[in-house]
Formats: structure tokens, sequence, C-alpha cells
């Protein structure tokens, strides 16, 4: 159900991403975020996720009645989606539209390049390229979900699309009355669910309940999201 990352466990990826990492260092090109940390990044370079995980969001600034840009701290900010372990991203600037990167977990370390450093690994630049098509098709599902008029419809479907990328299989327990399925590695507020599908937070932790009711998600622990699975379903 994961995605597949660049970083892979087969020896010549591996190689080349400790190859990347020590070139990062000498270059001092890699450094560490705490949890929720903004990540300096600006347009015209290519970050690689080496640990933990990204959370992109997207900002416009309000416009009053008269036309005119709103005062900074009303800047609308919107979740995008995450960026893994072994995965890239680059942040595109377009008035009045801003992207900006943010550590989701602690620990976050990231490495940074311009686009023709990764003319000294040929192999991995056709990875990268090969990463951004993928994640460009899954934006494509998103907005196809993000499309559905029911607000539920438009949860459960951002929920699935998430767990498909990121899920990690978990299992409540032992014996025939386990509730196994995958879960989302990381924890999201419901104020963030609620910016990414055009909703209020209420709104997404009714609806929340809701689903939780109808089985059709659960949580595990405290805060992480989770799609149960059919025994005949699983991989």
């Amino acid at each position: 159900m994961q995605s597949t990352p660049i970083v892979s466990e087969s020896p010549r990826p591996f190689l080349t991403w400790q190859e990347i990492t020590d070139w990062a260092q000498e270059h001092y090109r890699c450094r560490s975020f705490a949890k929720d940390e903004r990540i300096p990044a600006r347009p015209g370079l290519l970050y690689l996720v080496q640990s933990g995980a990204i959370r992109l969001v997207g900002s416009t600034q309000a416009r009053g009645k008269s036309g005119k840009p709103r005062r900074r701290r009303n800047l609308e900010e919107a979740f995008l989606g995450f960026v893994g372990k072994g995965q890239p991203f680059e942040l595109i600037a377009q008035s009045p539209f801003t992207l900006h990167a943010y550590a989701h977990t602690e620990d976050t370390s990231i490495v940074w390049m311009y686009w023709n450093d990764l003319d000294n690994w040929p192999q991995f630049r056709r990875d990268v390229l090969d990463a951004f098509r993928y994640q460009h098709q899954r934006k494509l599902l998103w907005l196809s979900t993000l499309g559905q008029r029911r607000t539920l419809d438009r949860l459960l479907g951002f929920i699935t699309l998430l767990i498909e990328e990121y899920g990690e299989y978990y299992a409540s327990g032992t014996g025939p009355d386990a509730v196994r399925g995958y879960r989302l590695p990381w924890p999201l507020t419901h104020s963030q669910i609620g910016s990414a599908i055009g909703s209020t937070r209420v709104t997404v932790t009714r609806l929340m309940g809701q689903l939780r009711q109808q089985g059709l998600i659960y949580m595990y622990g405290e805060s992480l999201i989770c799609l149960p699975v059919e025994p005949e379903d699983e991989s």
C-alpha cells in the first residue's frame, strides 16, 4: 500500500544515496529540523527528505472588499500533503500563492541541491524525475477527491489517498476479533484536514465520529488514523 521511495533496499540506490548524503555533509547541504519548524526552502532548489516527513502548506493572501491584500496575518493556509523519507520536493512561488514546508516529525532531516548537481548521479536524476511524475499523478487523484460534493466523501477519499501512499500495517491484538488495517504514521489535526478538504475543524470532528461509528476508520493510540481491511484484502 505504501509508495516506493527513492531510497530503496537494493544496493545500488542505497550506495547512491550514501554518496549524496556524504556530498551534502561535505558541502553543508543538510540540516535537521524540530517538529513544526519551518524549512527555509526557496524556489529553484531541489530538496530530498533524508528522514522524517515534510508537511506542505499553501497560502494565499486574503483580499478585502476593495480588492487590496489584507495584512499578512490574514494569510489563508491549506494543507497540501506530505513528503516522506526518500522523496523529493521543490517549492514554486507564483503570486499570490505561496508554498511552505514544515517538519512534521521530530528530527526531520533535509538535503538540498541545485538541479545541475544531479548531473553527478544520472540514474538518481531519473529516479527523482520519476518520483515527481508519481507525485503529479497522486495530485490528480487528490483533485478528483476534492471534487466530490459531499464533505463526508471528500473526507474519506482524502484519508484513503493518504493511507494508500504512506500507510503502515497495524493489528490491534490477535485472534479472530483483532482489527487489522493500515494506519497513517503521523498525526493530523482536524484543522489541517479541514483546510485540505475545504471544510471546518468542527465539521471534520463530527464527520470523523460518523466514520468511526460506521467502522470505516479507526484511531490508533491517541491520534493516528487507520483504515481497517478484511483478512482477504491484506497483502
